[in-house]
C-alpha cells in the first residue's frame, strides 16, 4: 500500500512541475490535494540556514570536528520518498473552530467527575471525545482511529472510570506499545480517579517484576501495561483476567508492528466473551482491519482527522552538501528558535551514541531509546518535557504515543522507514493548534 502512496506523490509532483514551470517562485502547496512543490531550503538566498548549512566548510571531510556520524550503518535503508513531504510551509489556518455537539456535562458522567474535569481547565471536548465518550458510556465496541494529541487517553478514560465507579465488581486492562506511554496514561488515570478511591498498577517490561507482582494482589481496578509483561504476569498466576470485561488497545497499529499480535492473542483469549473492546490506532491497514475483525463485535467506527500530516506543521529538507549529519545538527541547535527539540533516529545505538556527541559538544540532551532501564527512560523523558534539557533523541518506538507540549522543532536525523512512521514522528511538533516545524536531513 506503501508503494501506491509513493506513486501517487510522484505523478503529483510530475503534474506540478509541468503546470506551474512559470512560477518556480511558490513555496506553498496542499497536502491533501496532492500537489506538491520543490523544496528551495539549502537553495534559497533569503533563508538564513540555508546559507549556513550551504557556505560553511565540510569539517566532516577534513576531520576537525570528528568525521561523519555512522549512526545509520546498522539500520534498514528507508524506503520513505521524502520528495512526498517537502515544503509544507502553510501558515496557521483560520478554519471554522470546532464545534462538539455535546457538552462534558451531556455525557452522563458523575458529577465528581464533572468537577474534576472542570479543574483540569477542560472548557469542551475535542473531536473524538465528542464522538467516543457517547458510544463507550453506551458500552459499544469502538474503533477509534486519532493521533496522539487529540484527546484520545481522555476519551476512554473518562466514561470507563465512570463506568467502575458503577460496577466495582470488574477491572479494566489497557494495553500500550511501550512503557512511556503506559506510565502516561497511568498519570492521567490518577488524575481523574483521584475522588472515587481507584487504582491502577502498571506493568511494563524493563521495569522490576517484584513490586507489581505485589501491587496486583492489593485490590485494583486498572491495569496498564505492555503486551509482554501483561503475558508474562499471567503466565506466573499473578493476573487473572476473569472480571476483566473492558479492555483497551491503544496505538495497536505500533503493537502490530512490534511483533505483540501473538501476545494480544493470548490475553484477549483469557478474557470473558462477553466484554467491551475499545480500539485506538493512527493507521488502517488490512492488518489493522483483520484485528478489528477478529477482535471486536459489531464496532462502531470514529474518525478523527486524516493519515495525512498535520496542516499546521511545517515541512522541509536540510541537504547535507557533503558535511557531517551531526555538524549540521550541531550548527542548527545553536539557533535560539530551537528551544525543545526531538531527533529522531533509528538504531538504538545510533541515538545513544548522538546523544553522547552533542553532549560532548555542550549541548544539554537526553536520549530515549530500548536498551534504557525504564527508570533511566523515564528519568531523561522527565527532563525534556521540564524543560531541563534541549534535545531528546529518540527511537521510533520508545517515543510513539507521547505527549510532549511545546516541541519546536522535530528532527529525523535518519529518514524513517515509512510514512506511518514519518506522520507520527513529526506529529510530536504541532499539537492542538499549535504551530509545528520538521525537518528531514538528506544526503
Amino acid at each position: 500500500m506503501f508503494n501506491c502512496y509513493i506513486k501517487l506523490f510522484k505523478q503529483s509532483v510530475t503534474m506540478l512541475h509541468r503546470s506551474h514551470s512559470s512560477n518556480s517562485s511558490s513555496r506553498h502547496s496542499s497536502f491533501g490535494n496532492g500537489s506538491f512543490g520543490k523544496s528551495n531550503f539549502g537553495r534559497s538566498r533569503n533563508n538564513h540556514f540555508s546559507r549556513a548549512v550551504a557556505q560553511k566548510p565540510a569539517f566532516g571531510q577534513s576531520g576537525s570536528r570528528g568525521g561523519r556520524s555512522n549512526f545509520s550503518r546498522s539500520a534498514k535503508k528507508s524506503t520513505l520518498d521524502i520528495n512526498a513531504f517537502i515544503n509544507k510551509a502553510t501558515v496557521k489556518s483560520f478554519t471554522t473552530p470546532f464545534s462538539p455537539k455535546c457538552q462534558f456535562t451531556d455525557f452522563g458522567l458523575d458529577k465528581d467527575l464533572n468537577e474534576i474535569i472542570i479543574k483540569k481547565g477542560y472548557t469542551s471536548p475535542t473531536p473524538i471525545q465528542d464522538q467516543a465518550i457517547p458510544l463507550i458510556m453506551a458500552g459499544k465496541d469502538v474503533v477509534g482511529m486519532a493521533n496522539t494529541g487529540t484527546g484520545k487517553t481522555a476519551a476512554f478514560l473518562l466514561p470507563l472510570i465512570h463506568k467502575i465507579n458503577h460496577k466495582r465488581n470488574e477491572r479494566v486492562l489497557i494495553l500500550t506499545p511501550t512503557r512511556e506511554l503506559a506510565a502516561q496514561i497511568n498519570q492521567e488515570f490518577k488524575s481523574f480517579a483521584y475522588k472515587f478511591e481507584m487504582h491502577s498498577v502498571v506493568c511494563v517490561g524493563g521495569a522490576n517484576i517484584t513490586p507489581q507482582i505485589r501491587e496486583l494482589r492489593f485490590h485494583h481496578q486498572f491495569v496498564i501495561g505492555t503486551p509482554g509483561r501483561v503475558l508474562d504476569l499471567m503466565k506466573r498466576g499473578v493476573l487473572r483476567l476473569d472480571d476483566v470485561k473492558t479492555i483497551v488497545l491503544d496505538e495497536a497499529d505500533c503493537m502490530l508492528d512490534m511483533g505483540f499480535i501473538r501476545d494480544m492473542r493470548f490475553v484477549m483469549s483469557k478474557m470473558p466473551k462477553l466484554r467491551q473492546t475499545l480500539f485506538f490506532s493512527a493507521t488502517m491497514s488490512s492488518a489493522i482491519n483483520n484485528l478489528i475483525n477478529e477482535f471486536l463485535h459489531e464496532p462502531v467506527t470514529v474518525t478523527v482527522g486524516t493519515q495525512n500530516p498535520p496542516t499546521n506543521i511545517e515541512q522541509d529538507v536540510v541537504e547535507l552538501r557533503g558535511r557531517a549529519r551531526v555538524d549540521v545538527l550541531h550548527d542548527l541547535l545553536q539557533d535560539p528558535t530551537y528551544k525543545k527539540v526531538l531527533v529522531f533516529g533509528r538504531t538504538k545505538h545510533g541515538v545513544e551514541k548522538l546523544s553522547k556527541t552533542l553532549s560532548a559538544r555542550g549541548i544539554k540532551v537526553e536520549s530515549i531509546h530500548g536498551n534504557k532501564s525504564h527508570g533511566g527512560r523515564q528519568r531523561s523523558l522527565k527532563q525534556f518535557k521540564d524543560g531541563l534539557v534541549q534535545v531528546l533523541v529518540a527511537t521510533d518506538v520508545a517515543a510513539r504515543g507521547l505527549d510532549i507540549s511545546n516541541v519546536s522543532h522535530v528532527i529525523n536525523y535518519e529518514l524513517p522507514e515509512s510514512r506511518e512512521d514519518y506522520i507520527h514522528r513529526i506529529g510530536r511538533t504541532g499539537r492542538g493548534l499549535e504551530l509545528g516545524k520538521a525537518l528531514t536531513f538528506v544526503s
